[in-house]
C-alpha cells in the first residue's frame, strides 16, 4: 500500500492576520497538519508547490512581506485513489522570518501573531523549518530555533537548495553536520536535502510528513 499526497485536493481556505481569529480557528479544530517556516527567500512556497501541488502557494515578489498564515486543507491518496470525508489534514503556510526590510510595526505584528501560532498549534502540527542548503544556520535559523525549544512542537529540518551545490564536498559537509544538529536541537526529529526546483530529495520528504500525519491521526483517533 502506497500512501501519498492528494496534490488536487489542496484547498485554500483562509488567510489570517487577526491573532483572536487565528487562536479560535486553532482551538476549535485542533488540527492535525504541517507548518512551513523558514527565512524569506528559501524556496518555501516552491517546496510547498511541489509537495501539496502546483500554484498552492503564491510566491511574493517583495520578499518578507507576507504578514499572514494562509491556512489549507488538504487530504491523503492511497495507491492513486483519493481519500475525502474525515480524514482531513492541514497545511499552514507560515510568513518568512530575518527580512530586515520590514518596519518595526509588521515586526511586531509577525511575533505576535507567529507566538499565538505556536502557542495553540498543539502537538499535532509538525513545524517543518526551511533553510537554504548553501547557507544553512544563519543567524535567524539559529534565534528561530532557540525560540522553538520553549515549545514541544517536533520539528524537521529540511535544507533546499540542494541542486545548487554543484560540489560533492560541499554535500559531503552538510551530511556531516546532522550529528551535530540533533544534539544542539532536540526537537529536530529528521533532516532532509531537497531541491525544490528539481524534485530531488522531495519524495523522502513526503513520505516523512505522511508518515507523521498517519502516526497522529492514530493516536487522535485512540484518545
Amino acid at each position: 500500500m502506497t500512501v501519498n499526497i492528494h496534490k488536487a485536493s489542496t484547498n485554500f481556505r483562509y488567510g489570517i492576520t487577526d491573532p483572536n481569529q487565528l487562536i479560535e480557528f486553532l482551538q476549535t479544530e485542533k488540527p492535525i497538519g504541517i507548518s512551513f517556516i523558514g527565512r524569506s527567500n528559501v524556496g518555501k512556497s516552491s517546496t510547498i508547490n511541489r509537495l501539496f501541488g502546483k500554484n498552492t502557494a503564491q510566491t511574493s515578489k517583495t520578499p518578507g512581506r507576507t504578514r499572514q498564515i494562509n491556512i489549507f486543507e488538504f487530504y491523503l491518496e492511497i495507491d492513486g485513489k483519493p481519500e475525502s470525508g474525515e480524514r482531513k489534514f492541514w497545511l499552514f503556510d507560515l510568513p518568512g522570518y530575518g527580512h530586515a526590510s520590514v518596519s518595526r510595526k509588521m515586526q511586531d505584528e509577525w511575533q505576535t501573531l507567529m507566538h499565538d501560532f505556536f502557542v495553540h498549534a498543539g502537538e499535532n502540527v509538525l513545524m517543518l523549518n526551511l533553510q537554504d542548503a548553501r547557507h544553512p544556520n544563519q543567524k535567524s535559523d539559529l534565534q528561530f530555533k532557540d525560540y522553538l525549544k520553549n515549545f514541544d512542537h517536533e520539528t524537521f529540518l529540511v535544507l533546499n537548495k540542494l541542486d545548487k551545490l554543484k560540489k560533492q564536498k560541499e554535500r559531503a559537509q552538510l551530511e556531516k553536520m546532522k550529528p551535530q544538529i540533533f544534539k544542539e536541537h532536540k526537537s529536530v526529529k529528521q533532516i532532509y536535502f531537497i531541491s525544490a526546483e528539481s524534485g530531488q530529495g522531495t519524495e523522502n520528504l513526503e513520505r516523512g510528513i505522511v508518515e507523521y500525519l498517519l502516526l497522529k491521526e492514530q493516536i487522535d483517533a485512540n484518545l
